[in-house]
């Protein structure tokens, strides 16, 4: 079977999605797949690699940055083919490269097109949690518009409602890019003014003290959990460098939680991949506090796969090799695809 494995990307998590990518090249059963790499670049163009039917024939990390292949024709996905997107951010988490592969009719990997762009809206998928039960962080949307119109009035609203510190997030963004913590008026003006920068809706969040702790789900119909992590942290606020540059966050798994705590955690997981209609795969995040208190923090439908990602580490510790986990999302998407041609099929 044909895997067209898509990476790159024109958002802001370009580099990472790389590096997952390569990952993943490393470890697919080549016995069962033939691999085609198909490059996005960050002005959107398409590039087709060569098929990969071994490990050994894996490009190198800078070969995959940095591609020499053909453009990309569409019409090469067939019926013995899959995509797997491992794309973090706009354009390929938010439900827009799923709604391609639903016009091509193809399989893919990962959550549809309403799970993705829910999932990626920091405001719609917390309006969702809340009305499945999952406690969330108080906070308040702040429109662009109404930003350049009547910024004063904004701040003293949100001054009057919350303490600091805050936390200003754009609403459709992943990897902490253009998020920014907030200790009073003037920090609050320019973390809004950088998140618009990214999206014309932006979400102030009260801050609270906790533990930053991670589940990885897996399913369709019927969804796994695995083990809590923990976020271990030199600093509290983590943004995108500390992700993935300077190496001040560490991961503790299993989480030092106790055993009801842990359980309550996961099936909130469970519930809030159900609540956006998720297939296939998720990071859900929370945050936990000295009391015990549970907050979900964000669910993430495509997380990194890199060496030092949370996704496949959690499941590695819960009994699931890294192998296994690819080859077990694979076959999540056909059989997704699967199903819904066999109800479209009743549909008609």
């Amino acid at each position: 079977m044909k895997v067209f494995l898509i990476y790159g990307g024109k958002s802001a998590e370009h580099d990472v999605s790389v590096v997952s990518a390569y990952h993943i090249m490393q470890e697919i059963y080549y016995k069962d797949y033939r691999v085609i790499p198909v490059f996005i670049s960050k002005e959107g163009k398409w590039l087709k690699g060569h098929l990969i039917t071994s490990r050994e024939e894996v490009p190198s990390l800078n070969e995959l940055q940095n591609p020499k292949g053909e453009s990309f024709n569409f019409e090469e996905f067939t019926s013995d083919s899959i995509a797997f997107p491992v794309l973090h951010g706009p354009n390929g988490e938010d439900g827009t490269i799923q709604g391609l592969f639903e016009m091509l009719d193809i399989p893919y990997v990962g959550c549809g097109v309403l799970a993705s762009s829910a999932g990626m809206d920091k405001i719609v998928s917390k309006v969702l949690f809340k009305e499945a039960g999952i406690p969330i962080v108080p906070y308040e949307v702040v429109l662009e518009k109404v930003w350049k119109n009547h910024a004063s009035e904004i701040i003293k609203n949100v001054e009057e409602n919350f303490t600091y510190p805050l936390y200003i997030k754009p609403a459709n963004l992943g990897s902490s890019v253009g998020i920014t913590e907030a200790h009073n008026t003037e920090e609050l003006r320019s973390g809004i003014d950088l998140a618009l920068e990214y999206d014309h809706r932006v979400l102030v969040e009260k801050g609270v003290i906790a533990t930053e702790v991670e589940v990885a789900v897996l399913g369709n119909e019927d969804v796994d959990s695995s083990v809590v992590g923990a976020l271990v942290k030199e600093t509290h606020f983590y943004d995108y460098n500390s992700k993935y540059l300077d190496g001040v966050v560490s991961l503790q798994i299993p989480a030092e939680l106790n055993e009801k705590l842990s359980k309550q955690i996961r099936g909130y997981a469970v519930k809030a991949f159900q609540a956006i209609d998720g297939s296939g795969l998720s990071r859900v995040d929370f945050f936990v506090t000295e009391d015990d208190r549970i907050y979900i923090n964000e669910i993430n439908t495509f997380p990194g796969f890199t060496p030092i990602s949370m996704y496949p580490k959690l499941w590695e510790k819960t009994g699931f090799s890294y192998g296994d986990l690819i080859e077990k999302l694979i076959q999540l998407g056909i059989q997704r695809h699967s199903s819904r041609c066999e109800k479209r099929g009743k549909g008609r």
